[in-house]
């Protein structure tokens, strides 16, 4: 029994000492814990801006932009009534009577004319006139009553009687439309629910997208090709001398884009300096038509957006070791073997992101385009600045946007699937 009393005693201490310890390791997960949310609270505070940033210049424009390319409330608030008859109308024939008083009390009903006049444009985007005819038809519901409605609106035009201004109508009834979407492309909806192709006369946009794709593209390859060479001699010179070359390639930066623009029109003009010289070594007999034309657009976008290929390549050159080339000489390769299997794979991400980042900003000019371009050099943001600001179209303007934005991301993708994206943006 004593025995058992004395092994009691020496537990006892060992019981407490680990007791301790245990408490110890709880204050100290509790403490981590309480710096771990410190620290969160500190990052949220400090990134807090930056996100609201991105939200209120970025994302909810982007939001905006969408939502306008799909969104269809004008004929819903001017025509309640009439969409309202027309839920049972199977579109064969011209609609019940009750179709045309709706339509009449709509008219009556309608407190605000422009309610009226933005249901009459929206129509008119799908045919031709119906605007027209909608502000005809209104000006003469609201003068005179005449019972029965379906004889005054054919009294007033016998378009009223074809069930094709009818179907547009109810079509238009739903709070969303693919309508702006379908015509980006070159589509329209069909009279039994598809879509088939625009007239030929109205097919602009899928041209003008090719166009711009292409000039984008020739711009950037031309870019590519002038800026590689001027990047690895910056690189490779060092010194003061690389730093005046970087500031002549960043000079375009601290003039304005319509300054420049408006510069190459001089240069470029038929009595401007180019042909002037060229006149002047006998090089041509006539001044050559060097603006508003395809040829003086990409000389001016060459020359505006080169800086952005060069700055990647530059980064991207600086960071690779000369001793690969050494190693590589060394081993018995000649100039264009290492050029070829070892330089130029090393500056494929600044190449990606110099591509990139040129064709990007290339897709979506405007001011250059307009100014130097001739009539048929006008590219797919011409439209959308067009419809904005010209026609007040904002459907179809969102959504020449978002196809644009579309071949943006498009082109992302597929350049992040070949040079890979951690690789451009500089996370390998």
């Amino acid at each position: 029994m004593a025995r058992a009393m004395t092994s009691d005693v020496l537990l006892r201490p060992r019981a407490g000492a680990a007791d301790g310890q245990q408490g110890r390791v709880s204050a100290l997960a509790t403490g981590f814990r309480a710096d771990r949310r410190r620290q969160t609270i500190v990052s949220l505070v400090l990134i807090g801006p930056l996100v609201a940033f991105i939200v209120f210049a970025f994302v909810l424009p982007l939001g905006t932009m969408l939502f306008h390319a799909i969104n269809n409330p004008e004929v819903r608030n001017a025509l309640p009534m009439t969409l309202a008859s027309l839920e049972g109308w199977d579109g064969a024939d011209t609609p019940p009577e009750a179709a045309f008083e709706a339509l009449a009390a709509d008219i009556r009903a309608a407190a605000d004319p422009k309610v009226l006049a933005e249901a009459g444009r929206r129509l008119n985007y799908e045919i031709t006139g119906f605007r027209s005819l909608l502000a005809k038809t209104v000006r003469t519901v609201r003068k005179a009553l005449v019972e029965p409605a379906r004889a005054q609106l054919l009294a007033i035009d016998g378009n009223w009687d074809k069930p094709a201004y009818w179907r547009v109508i109810q079509r238009n009834g739903a709070p969303l439309t693919a309508f702006y979407l379908l015509s980006a492309v070159d589509l329209r909806p069909g009279e039994n629910g598809g879509v088939q192709m625009a007239p030929p006369e109205e097919r602009l946009f899928l041209s003008t997208l090719m166009r711009t794709l292409t000039i984008s593209a020739l711009v950037t390859v031309i870019c590519l090709f002038v800026a590689y060479p001027v990047a690895n001699a910056i690189v490779a010179i060092g010194g003061r001398f690389s730093a005046i070359m970087l500031a002549c390639v960043l000079l375009p930066f601290w003039t304005s884009l319509l300054v420049r623009t408006s510069a190459w029109i001089v240069i470029l003009q038929k009595e401007g300096v180019v042909n002037r010289l060229l006149q002047a070594l006998n090089i041509t007999d006539a001044p050559l038509e060097l603006v508003f034309n395809r040829t003086g657009l990409y000389i001016a976008m060459v020359h505006i957006l080169l800086p952005f290929m060069v700055l990647p390549l530059v980064s991207v050159m600086k960071g690779i070791s000369p001793s690969y080339v050494k190693a590589s000489a060394s081993l018995g390769a000649g100039p264009v073997t290492t050029f070829l299997r070892v330089y130029l794979p090393l500056t494929l991400p600044g190449v990606g992101a110099g591509c990139l980042l040129t064709f990007i900003i290339s897709a979506g000019y405007y001011v250059t385009p307009t100014l130097v371009g001739g009539a048929s050099d006008q590219m797919l943001s011409y439209f959308v600045a067009f419809y904005a600001n010209t026609t007040i179209n904002w459907g179809m303007s969102a959504a020449l946007g978002v196809l644009l934005l579309a071949c943006i991301l498009a082109l992302y993708g597929i350049v992040g699937r070949i040079v890979g994206i951690g690789r451009i943006v500089g996370m390998e």
